[in-house]
């Protein structure tokens, strides 16, 4: 509606002037050509996937961008792994967007290998400066500025949360993907608190659903064991095993993303995606009409959610805690 108000102005006031009609058919066609690409771990029908597409969309129109009028949005789903990574960046690329937002680190370090002039916006990363994708939070410089994942402190929160909702757990595996180094900055987190909790904390990187159930199965056999899953592109891909190993040993286990709990996973403590894809149409606006992504401070998260699954904490013959129910954003019953 905006942009229809903004029309009728512009033609009010240049009335009789035969030259702005040609002015504003130029304006139109480019604001019609702008273009930006977004890649994604999870599948297109995932209920989360398109909870995020409502938000993006619904920043943008919200900023006078309407999807099929004046921008258009080329999506890339399921990006979980390094062919397909390569492959959507390539695709992508080729569409010359004005901007491309990205979830992954993966899909971050394909995309600065392959350009350092289309803008970038992130979602959900681990710690970008030390991995090298910005030069500080508050100048990020280059091309590529974003919304960070959390804190490397949220680690030592999962151990925390994992271990009041089952108290009898004394080894705790961290998986995360062998060829992703964020997480591991919340793994020492969890190392570094582990004796507090009177825990073993256990590194368990994975690089396939081999290890995947190797990993969970060690846990599984031996009393006493819990599972920490930060959260991760490459194990969104393979959710469905990791919950199904989980059930399948009761194995207690606490995740970085809700889309997990909502299968069926005991808890998750973590950032609203949907909320930052929201906060990243901001961004994304901004570079549309002029500024440089490499001006753009990074933002740190300021709200996690902890979201707790009671009918399978009952299936593990675990009560939660009355003072972790006061605390919980969402209770699935």
């Amino acid at each position: 509606m905006a942009v229809h108000i903004r029309r009728r102005e512009v033609i009010s006031t240049l009335c009789g002037v035969a030259i702005a009609w040609p002015l504003a058919a130029r304006a139109q066609q480019s604001d019609r050509a702008r273009r930006i690409g977004v890649l994604q771990p999870t599948a297109e029908n995932d209920p989360h996937s398109q909870a995020r597409v409502v938000a993006l969309q619904q920043g943008l129109e919200k900023r006078g961008w309407t999807i099929g009028r004046n921008v258009r949005i080329d999506y890339r789903w399921g990006i979980d792994d390094v062919e397909k990574t390569q492959a959507a960046t390539a695709e992508v690329l080729a569409l010359a967007p004005d901007v491309i937002l990205a979830s992954t680190s993966r899909v971050v370090v394909a995309l600065q290998r392959a350009t350092r002039t289309v803008p970038i916006v992130f979602t959900g990363i681990y710690e970008p400066v030390a991995q090298g994708f910005v030069r500080s939070l508050a100048r990020p410089g280059g091309n590529t500025t974003g919304f960070t994942m959390m804190e490397a402190t949220v680690g030592a929160k999962w151990l925390e949360l994992l271990k009041e909702i089952a108290p009898h757990l004394t080894r705790i595996a961290f998986m995360f993907d062998s060829n992703n180094l964020g997480p591991m900055q919340s793994y020492r987190s969890v190392e570094a608190a582990a004796s507090n909790y009177a825990v073993e904390a256990v590194k368990a990187p994975v690089h396939g659903p081999a290890e995947i159930e190797a990993t969970i199965t060690m846990l599984g056999r031996a009393p006493g064991g819990g599972l920490i899953v930060p959260p991760d592109g490459f194990l969104v891909g393979y959710r469905n095993l990791i919950l199904e190993l989980a059930a399948r040993y009761r194995l207690p286990a606490i995740y970085g993303l809700s889309l997990f709990t909502a299968q069926g996973g005991l808890a998750s403590y973590g950032i609203n995606f949907s909320e930052q894809f929201r906060q990243a149409a901001d961004y994304v606006d901004r570079i549309l009409r002029g500024e440089k992504a490499g001006d753009l401070p990074v933002q740190q998260p300021t709200k996690y959610e902890l979201i707790i699954n009671l009918k399978t904490a009952k299936g593990l013959g675990l009560e939660i805690p009355a003072r972790l129910m006061a605390l919980a954003d969402e209770v699935i019953e």
